[in-house]
């Protein structure tokens, strides 16, 4: 959810007011916002929401041309846009972001301030109402106003429900479409150095969940003792899912009746387009010596010596083809300017929204770059792609 419009229109006590906590800093000088603030929380019904506190567009301070370009960039990220403006204050600022949102085809939320100071014109509502096609809000969120925030959160609430896509309210399933009520999951984890300490990546949490919401059971195993784990079962399980890094050992050891594929499909189809990726795999075995690769990760991290974007697949992919490339890794920002490139290689997309992970492999494929992800690229290096794909690929 970007918040976004003018400076000292109300963005970041918004922000603090929807966050509950002082997350930005409010200041009545001009420019305070320099950057974009993200803040993650969960709101019910929607689920988890990233807001993102924006710069002011019309910022004309010395850095004011890069902050509006980040402010652009988190609109181009965002599934819905809350444009704040001051009591009867509606201009061009706030018709250029609404274009912004148009051209996006995203929602956008009308958001009233300063409603304490002046109050705002049931014409005026009703017109900027009108023109965002969505119920504008007014709001004055001043510290130790009681009852303001649940007030607000109410109506926003409602609101969102109102222009959100069903999607949001009941996102696709990541896997529990592929398994029958009472049915079996067991999981491939390995723990290796790029694991979060006493914790699980992010996908195989999700996977765990979905499983236990959709009334099935969950068994987890390792690679060291998947094998024991797939052989005490009584029943064979209704599916097997895999960390793509162990994939050659789930296929060794699966029986080819058992369907089984790996986290980076499974969120290829959440997030992503699921064939255009796994055609974008295939431009592999057309890379050339001295062609540029860019493989993309979506998250800052520490990178470790066996890093998986920056040593293990660019390792694969040369050995696969017998050929010597050159790799570029780029973290969060996407590039604007893909002809350099013959392949993009995205991560699994765990920390994006779908809509950002669609609008960046549309853009590499409108550029003519095939593009495909980290699990597919793995696979299909491996030789076991379509042994993967399996549990998506029965009518085909």
């Amino acid at each position: 959810i970007a918040i976004t419009g003018r400076s000292n229109s109300g963005k970041s006590s918004l922000h603090n007011l929807i966050c509950g906590s002082e997350s930005s800093i409010t200041s009545p000088v001009k420019g305070t916002t320099t950057d974009v603030v993200e803040k993650a929380m969960e709101f019910r019904p929607i689920g988890p929401v990233l807001l993102l506190d924006t710069a002011g567009t019309d910022d004309d301070t010395t850095l004011g041309s890069q902050r509006i370009e980040r402010t652009q960039l988190a609109i181009a990220k965002a599934d819905i846009m809350l444009i704040v403006t001051k009591s009867n204050v509606w201009d061009s600022p706030e018709n250029d972001l609404l274009k912004a949102a148009k051209e996006k085809k995203i929602p956008a939320i009308p958001i009233v301030t300063h409603t304490d100071i002046e109050p705002a014109g049931k014409d005026f509502l009703a017109e900027i109402s009108k023109l965002c096609g969505s119920q504008a809000i007014c709001v004055s969120p001043l510290p130790g106003r009681t009852g303001v925030r649940d007030a607000f959160l109410n109506a926003l609430r409602q609101e969102l429900l109102k222009v959100l896509s069903d999607e949001f309210i009941t996102p696709p399933p990541l896997l529990a479409d592929l398994v029958p009520e009472s049915g079996t999951v067991l999981l491939l984890v390995p723990i290796d150095s790029q694991a979060p300490k006493g914790r699980l990546i992010l996908p195989q949490v999700q996977a765990i969940r979905e499983i236990l919401d959709a009334n099935a059971s969950v068994v987890i195993a390792n690679e060291n003792n998947f094998v024991s784990q797939l052989e005490n079962l009584k029943t064979p399980p209704d599916l097997v899912v895999c960390d793509s890094q162990v994939v050659h050992i789930m296929v060794k050891n699966l029986p080819s009746e058992i369907p089984g594929t790996t986290f980076s499909i499974l969120f290829a189809r959440l997030k992503g387009d699921l064939e255009l990726l796994a055609e974008g795999a295939s431009a592999i075995d057309q890379l050339e010596d001295g062609d540029n690769v860019l493989i993309s990760e979506a998250c800052t991290h520490h990178a470790a010596d066996d890093d998986i974007g920056r040593v293990k697949i660019p390792r694969l992919i040369e050995k696969k083809t017998g050929k010597k490339l050159n790799f570029d890794v780029i973290s969060r920002d996407f590039p604007d300017d893909l002809s350099k490139y013959k392949l993009v290689i995205h991560c699994g997309s765990c920390m994006l929204n779908r809509k950002e992970t669609l609008s960046r492999i549309n853009f590499a494929h409108a550029s003519g770059v095939p593009v495909t992800n980290f699990g597919m690229a793995i696979s299909h290096c491996q030789g076991v792609l379509k042994r993967a794909m399996g549990p998506f690929c029965k009518d085909k």
